[in-house]
């Protein structure tokens, strides 16, 4: 697959234009069903060297993570916001909703890149998308840093929280939000809500996810 245009066609395709459960303002495009998507994104794409369609789904911890955004006033007005592995982008349009000063979208996915415009351009709003991969580059220029479902293996876990712990050294809020991932550093974090999110047996172990939003304390 090459260029936006054949991405924005594929994710047209095989998404549905759809409100995550938790987050009923936002519309995203998403897998209507999650398991032939996953398995035509393996089949199709795993030679062009895509990864999985992690973009395609409305994860517990993003939910939550946007819920928070949206509900908590003066969060994220008039403040620089960046959101590590944006995936579907629904943190970043829930704080392009809630007045920042500005919105980066960090995916290193190029597909992910493909949805992200799809869905800034479904809910009306702007932000900047960007390829940086925030784990070997320069910190995220910005004053609220946004993790939503990160936490899900350990090598990874291991380098987000490295990310967090300097980006919070340098006066910035970490946000994190989670639906009880193995490898979550709780005992780095400042529990700040606590949401019932609706999910599906095709992705997750429950259909109802206690999931958790955190400010990262170093």
């Amino acid at each position: 697959m090459s260029g936006l245009t054949n991405a924005a066609d594929f994710i047209r395709a095989n998404t549905v234009l759809q409100a995550p459960p938790h987050v009923p303002e936002i519309r995203l495009h998403l897998a209507d069903e999650a398991l032939p998507l996953w398995q035509k994104t393996e089949d199709e794409l795993a030679e062009a060297g895509l990864a999985l369609p992690y973009w395609a789904f409305a994860w517990a911890g993003g939910q939550a993570l946007a819920r928070y955004v949206l509900d908590t006033q003066g969060l994220v007005s008039a403040k620089r916001v960046t959101v590590f592995a944006a995936g579907s982008g629904l943190e970043a349009i829930a704080c392009a909703q809630r007045g920042a000063a500005s919105v980066i979208a960090t995916e290193i996915d190029p597909l992910a890149r493909a949805a992200l415009a799809l869905n800034a351009a479904a809910n009306g709003v702007e932000f900047t998308i960007s390829d940086a991969d925030l784990l070997t580059g320069a910190l995220p220029d910005a004053d609220v840093l946004l993790l939503g479902d990160v936490f899900f293996e350990q090598p990874l876990a291991t380098h987000v929280t490295d990310l967090a712990a300097r980006f919070t050294a340098t006066g910035g809020l970490a946000l994190v939000g989670d639906p009880g991932r193995s490898y979550l550093p709780r005992d780095r974090l400042e529990l700040l809500a606590d949401y019932q999110v609706e999910t599906t047996r095709a992705l997750e172990d429950a259909l109802v996810k206690q999931t958790r939003v955190w400010r990262f304390v170093g």
